[in-house]
């Protein structure tokens, strides 16, 4: 149990002990920071504690924000400071100072709590309070009207309407988080955590496409009606989170991991109740998959490539859209554009209900396409214009998400190095070619392997140095579609009843490696570990592997073998995926809720 140490002595009337005590902590007393500093060293090392004045007037919510949030090692409001284990010493060495200032009669009993803070120095996270209370009144009128600010302000209001993202899209501003966040609530009140109502989100989402596999109309409808009941609850998971704020590195995982789950599953069942009707439409639904697979994979490497950038965006490209942004209808119009989440799902439930798998598809295919392009040509036009020199951990993270195995390892160590200045550049030609090879050769021709040899050499040497050009950040989503491209182009020439759902799945569980990679970089843990990518060949190794195999195979038994290489990489990229979360989360790493882009 957390720890409150109140210093100063109480003020009668006052709610503060109560307040603390709803908030989870245990409440001592303390009369000066020499008490405080003993209070200090009899709480247990593994357990938060917060110093607050007893004089201390406010909203509770401010307190909740203050001293709960688990995101954030040391946080404070005014009259009020918080550590976490690992801020633990900083704490005991700030009140070991701020004693040593009363006892010198520069500070006073009474404001203990914010000398402490200010002690604490940069390290200290202050959250915006916007219009809730908390502040240290020094005399009976000032407390008196501090208690009047505080009745006059709804914090419940207030703690309801922050529980909703600052920046969504459209459809779920208007139409899911209205009711979505007192749902948060609800859940909040009965115990549930986030990560349940995650949890029921998938289950949910997986029942609607059960519903679609059966190829029925009232199934269709039903599973529209589910996937838009699994978005509420995906909603409402953030929601819980903010409103309660039970943050966590499982949690972020989990809730990321489970979106693109729930898609592509409903992707399957639309192509399986398709099937059902007659209608094989597995390469659109591998079509789809790969489309949005790679916008996302556009949109963390452009934001990974700046997110540390020193330089300022001053590009006209820049400029425009932040005269767009301050039009508030175009605001909307450019957020629905890009076909967030909670467009590209409502338009798939509302397309499931009343159309066909088919024209589902085609909607999508055409709609994310379109969104694609324009966002990607905005970020081109940014990255051309803007002049930043990329961060070294921009650099890493950028070579973590090409996904090199040993092949290209091994290229990239040789003396030899590329002449263009680009790595772009490198990559560009043996990924076409790759893909055109593929397309245009029959099934069972060796063209394809030999685009795949030069594929490994060029993505090798587009690694061989850092991706410091301007436009380098696309390599990596350039790699994506090269390989998810061929293993969909050469499963569709097999031309044999299953080898599409097979390398469905393929590109499945290595598209999860990658997210995996991720939401690794994003939490600061770093790539998945090196045995992995070698153990799953790397990008090229697959791709090499996969030609190969269309080349020496028959149809049947290239079906057969994209399915056990489907199974075999699944199999472990989770095996070590869940390994590591699990065990982040059980070792007390940092606590993570990544707001991030509407996906």
């Amino acid at each position: 149990m957390p720890t409150a140490i109140l210093t100063g002595q109480p003020v009668p009337g006052s709610s503060l002990e109560n307040d603390l005590r709803t908030l989870g902590f245990d409440v001592r007393a303390a009369t000066d920071a020499a008490d405080a500093e003993t209070l200090l060293a009899a709480v247990p090392a593994d357990q938060r504690v917060a110093v607050v004045d007893a004089r201390f007037v406010g909203h509770v919510h401010a307190l909740r924000l203050g001293l709960t949030d688990p995101r954030f090692d040391a946080a404070a409001i005014p009259g009020a400071v918080t550590a976490r284990p690992a801020a633990r010493a900083a704490l005991a060495g700030a009140l070991r100072t701020a004693r040593g200032d009363a006892s010198s009669g520069s500070v006073v009993v009474g404001i203990v709590a914010d000398r402490v803070a200010e002690l604490l120095g940069t390290g200290l996270h202050r959250p915006e309070l916007g219009e809730l209370v908390a502040v240290v009144p020094r005399d009976p009128q000032a407390r008196n009207e501090a208690r009047q600010s505080v009745a006059s302000v709804d914090d419940e209001a207030i703690r309801l309407r922050t529980a909703v993202k600052s920046r969504d899209g459209f459809f779920t501003t208007y139409c899911i988080s209205p009711y979505s966040r007192y749902l948060a609530r609800w859940c909040a009140r009965r115990g549930l955590t986030p990560n349940q109502v995650t949890t029921a989100s998938l289950v949910t989402a997986l029942i609607a496409a059960g519903c679609a596999a059966t190829g029925t109309r009232p199934g269709f409808v039903a599973a529209g009606l589910l996937l838009l009941f699994s978005f509420v609850l995906d909603c409402t998971d953030g929601q819980l989170a903010r409103y309660s704020l039970q943050y966590s590195t499982l949690g972020a995982w989990l809730d990321a991991t489970f979106d693109r789950a729930k898609e592509y599953a409903y992707y399957a069942g639309l192509a399986l109740g398709a099937a059902r009707g007659g209608d094989d439409v597995w390469a659109l639904a591998l079509g789809a998959m790969i489309l949005q697979t790679c916008r996302h994979v556009v949109d963390f490497s452009f934001n990974e490539a700046n997110v540390d950038s020193t330089a300022a965006n001053t590009s006209p490209t820049a400029a425009l859209s932040g005269k767009l942004d301050s039009v508030g209808w175009t605001v909307w119009l450019r957020r629905m554009i890009v076909l967030p989440i909670g467009e590209r799902w409502a338009m798939i439930a509302v397309l499931t209900a009343l159309t066909t798998p088919r024209i589902t598809f085609y909607v999508l295919l055409i709609g994310c396409a379109f969104a694609a392009c324009y966002t990607t040509a905005g970020r081109v036009l940014r990255s051309v214009t803007r002049r930043a020199r990329r961060s070294e951990r921009a650099l890493r993270a950028l070579t973590d998400l090409t996904d090199s195995g040993p092949l290209a390892e091994l290229l990239a160590r040789l003396p030899a190095r590329p002449p263009f200045g680009s790595r772009l550049l490198v990559a560009l030609p043996g990924a076409a070619l790759l893909v055109a090879a593929a397309w245009t050769a029959g099934y069972g021709s060796w063209w394809p392997v030999l685009a795949a040899v030069l594929y490994v050499l060029t993505s090798g040497a587009a690694v061989a140095l850092p991706l410091k050009g301007a436009l380098d950040w696309l390599v990596p989503p350039l790699l994506r579609a090269a390989e998810y491209g061929t293993v969909l182009v050469l499963a569709a020439k097999a031309d044999v009843n299953g080898a599409l759902p097979a390398a469905f799945g393929l590109v499945a569980a290595v598209a999860y490696h990658h997210y995996d990679t991720v939401y690794r970089i994003r939490g600061d843990a770093g790539a998945p570990p090196h045995w992995l990518v070698r153990a799953i060949g790397g990008h090229e190794g697959r791709t090499l592997l996969v030609t190969v195999l269309a080349a020496l195979l028959a149809a049947e038994d290239f079906k057969v073998a994209l399915t056990a290489l489907a199974v075999a990489v699944a199999l472990v990229v989770l095996f070590e995926s869940i390994r590591y979360w699990v065990t982040a989360h059980r070792r007390g790493a940092p606590a993570v809720h990544d707001e991030g882009e509407p996906a």
